[in-house]
């Protein structure tokens, strides 16, 4: 049992008592390859984003995780405080979807999953992306989303006018997530995926019912999975065999929702298998904006508008599960072909501009 501090911090909440102060004896209990209860890890986390930890003890403590993996509990407990330090925003009424990759595949494809929404968005339903700048690639959504002058915002009305306008609102993370912004420079020194990664999908603070995630191995998979059955989510989780955390098409993918476990060959899903090559972001995030935007004007290379279209026909299906994927697909396609897709985006960065 840890001893237990008097020490109190002031949060947006109240007073609360540190308990787990030390992180000393927190690291030895981990490094002793115990595990933290739900509980534990809520108050280790508040603490963490308090800024009683210095960025070394930080570090140490998301290397535990890079070493082991992380535990149900400990996971949720770590969404929990999260969610209980964010901005609060209620988009309940639009019935909204996220549709995200944890990243760190390592991959550096272009902005596949932001450029679906907009094609989702498109299509008629309503998506409320949680996003943040790359961390381990070179254009993460908020990287793109600027690139072209969309000034983030907290204001719910704002979000509301964007959901109406555009079927697209965005959540950037650090502005949602104030908290997090004492570990945000461990995790760039460090550089490469940790369990925050694992968070970023959970803790959009607008919680949305209809989850679609990618992620970038099969124990994420089984992890989510868990996860959004404790939560009660209307869930789709995708993963390339080759490693990537949305359907690339490149190789078999194996996808998990509600009702079961499934494979697919691109060839099954009625395209053709592309090279990994065909993906690529770029160097830059002008690299990156370039294809983004071809790809919604509908002048992306076919593999390029490929990929995006199979991950919005999956998040259309997630949204509509007795659709079939070949009325997701052909969704998908018109929304892109009828430029409502890149009306979508326009409309997004007139309101967010």
């Amino acid at each position: 049992m840890l001893a237990p501090c008097l020490a109190r911090q002031f949060t947006g909440g109240g007073y609360i008592r540190h308990k787990y102060k030390n992180m000393k004896q927190i690291l030895n209990r981990l490094f002793d390859h115990q595990s933290l209860s739900r509980n534990e890890a809520t108050e280790v986390m508040t603490n963490m984003a308090a800024g009683l930890y210095n960025e070394a003890q930080i570090a140490a403590f998301i290397s535990v995780y890079l070493m082991r993996s992380i535990e149900l509990d400990e996971i949720i407990g770590f969404r929990d405080a999260l969610l209980s330090m964010a901005v609060k925003v209620d988009l309940s009424d639009f019935g909204i979807m996220d549709i995200v990759g944890t990243g760190g595949d390592g991959k550096n494809t272009f902005n596949i999953s932001t450029a679906a929404c907009f094609v989702v968005a498109g299509a008629g339903y309503k998506v409320a992306k949680h996003g943040n700048y790359g961390a381990t690639s070179v254009s993460g959504s908020s990287n793109v989303l600027e690139y072209f002058g969309a000034k983030f915002t907290t204001d719910e009305s704002v979000l509301k006018t964007s959901l109406d306008g555009s079927g697209f609102a965005y959540l950037h993370a650090p502005i949602f997530n104030p908290a997090m912004k004492h570990v945000a420079p461990v995790r760039k020194n460090l550089g490469v995926r940790t369990f925050f990664n694992v968070l970023g999908p959970l803790i959009n603070p607008a919680q949305p019912k209809y989850q679609c995630l990618g992620v970038y191995n099969l124990k994420m998979m089984r992890l989510y999975s868990y996860i959004y059955q404790r939560l009660g989510a209307q869930y789709s989780i995708v993963h390339s065999l080759d490693g990537y955390d949305e359907i690339s098409l490149t190789d078999t993918t194996k996808v998990v929702n509600n009702t079961g476990e499934f494979i697919f060959t691109p060839e099954e899903l009625g395209f053709n298998k592309i090279e990994q090559q065909a993906l690529w972001g770029g160097a830059t995030v002008q690299d990156a904006a370039a294809i983004f935007l071809n790809v919604l004007e509908n002048k992306a290379s076919t593999a390029q508008r490929d990929a995006v279209i199979i991950n919005a026909a999956l998040a259309i299906q997630t949204r509509c599960p007795l659709k079939s994927i070949e009325d997701c697909k052909t969704e998908a396609m018109e929304s892109l072909q009828s430029g409502s897709a890149i009306n979508a985006f326009r409309k997004f960065i007139e309101i967010y501009n």
